[in-house]
């Protein structure tokens, strides 16, 4: 099957996207004008603490925020075509057909009634002009390109049947079933062990590179983010705070909360007694200061941070929303 169309421009654009909660106690802004973009076959990772609004902005993306959460501004759009003002109806069309999905805990995704290559069989048939023996041939195919051992015998098993990296190999060939030309997986390895979430990063990042699909990979883990994405967003009380290239981000920060979550990375070549720490924690939602929201942890803070929110500023190769960037003054 051909990718989509619009191949000479980005498979996700976000431009300026706002979500909001409304409340007897006012309004919350939990996204605030959050923008980037991801190229076909790219691996965008989106990190920050817990509370930055990383699983809101996929969430917005797809559809699935409930009241009483609603999208303020901005647009979304998918191969160039805006999708964040589609019906529900039109919105389930593009989720698992355009947009596969991968959730921290496989049992989100998977009916624990049903046998998993029902299952893939099933979404295969929603979203592609095929017969049941066809569907059934493909999430065979499917089993058997994530890396499960005898899927001959194991396409008839239930989920419960499987480890935890088994189920996400599972939820994994679920989101490639009807080929989308995109996938958000939000914390995909954090409920498993370390040898295998080393398996499971290998597999989707091979996987997308064999196929051009493209991956918004959210997760709190930078280690992840520098073993599996291109590039990096981080984020901090719903904005974006920097975004560039994974590798420039790493070794040249220019937000100072960059700098504080890659000073908090342990390195192997370097004996150091204590990580660095950014003292403080993300503001409520209620609570986000004036300014720079980072301003009050930030050691690097001046006048003008407690009066002014930075937008994204040319950094080098990244972008950094960030008021020492104006000024030509290292994070």
């Amino acid at each position: 099957m051909t990718k989509n169309n619009n191949a000479s421009g980005p498979v996700l654009s976000v431009s300026d996207l706002s979500l909001e909660f409304v409340t007897r106690r006012g309004v919350l802004k939990a996204l605030d004008r959050v923008s980037f973009d991801i190229a076909r076959g790219e691996v965008l990772g989106v990190v920050g603490e817990s509370g930055a609004g990383k699983s809101l902005t996929g969430s917005a993306i797809i559809g699935l925020i409930e009241k009483p959460g609603r999208l303020s501004g901005g647009e979304v759009r998918l191969n160039g075509e805006r999708i964040d003002n589609l019906s529900p109806e039109a919105m389930r069309k593009i989720r698992g057909r355009k947009i596969g999905m991968i959730f921290q805990d496989p049992l989100t995704s998977l009916n624990p009634l049903f046998r998993v290559g029902d299952q893939i069989a099933e979404t295969v048939m929603a979203h592609m002009n095929v017969s049941r023996a066809e569907a059934r041939a493909r999430a065979l195919a499917l089993l058997t390109e994530v890396g499960i051992p005898a899927p001959e015998s194991r396409i008839d098993a239930y989920p419960h049947e499987f480890s935890g990296g088994m189920r996400q190999r599972v939820v994994i060939s679920l989101a490639l079933a009807a080929e989308p030309d995109l996938i958000i997986a939000d914390e995909p390895t954090t409920a498993l062990d370390v040898s295998v979430q080393a398996q499971i990063i290998t597999l989707l990042k091979r996987l997308c590179r064999e196929r051009g699909t493209s991956v918004m990979l959210i997760t709190h883990d930078m280690g992840v983010i520098a073993e599996t994405a291109d590039r990096v967003a981080v984020m901090y009380a719903g904005r974006v705070a920097e975004i560039g290239p994974v590798a420039d981000v790493i070794r040249n920060p220019q937000h100072p909360y960059a700098a504080g979550l890659m000073g908090a990375i342990p390195a192997l070549k370097k004996n150091v007694g204590r990580l660095a720490q950014i003292s403080g924690s993300m503001p409520r939602l209620n609570a986000i200061p004036p300014g720079c929201a980072f301003r009050p942890r930030c050691p690097k803070a001046f006048d003008r941070c407690a009066a002014e929110r930075p937008d994204l500023m040319q950094a080098g190769k990244s972008r950094a929303a960030c008021w020492l960037v104006d000024q030509g003054v290292p994070a």
